[in-house]
């Protein structure tokens, strides 16, 4: 792990297209602001936890193939 210090309005940059800026530190909590490409995700590391979670347990779940009919009429009607 990368371990910088760095004050409110600096910034590090990773590769040539992201740049993190610290914004503001109020006691233990740090505020950043993110500046990537749109096609790169951005997640803080408890919602990312949650969606390899759920996408596992989808990955998981049994398929019917009798219900995909039914998803696919229910989809296209108005």
């Amino acid at each position: 792990m990368l371990v910088l210090t760095r004050k409110i309005g600096e910034s590090l940059a990773i590769n040539d297209n992201i740049r993190i800026t610290v914004l503001e530190v109020k006691g233990k909590t740090v505020r950043l602001g993110i500046e990537a490409p749109d096609d790169i995700k951005v997640y803080r590391q408890e919602v990312l936890v949650k969606i390899l979670e759920e996408n596992k347990q989808a990955a998981v779940g049994k398929f019917d193939p009798s219900q995909l009919g039914r998803w696919t009429r229910d989809q296209l009607q108005p």
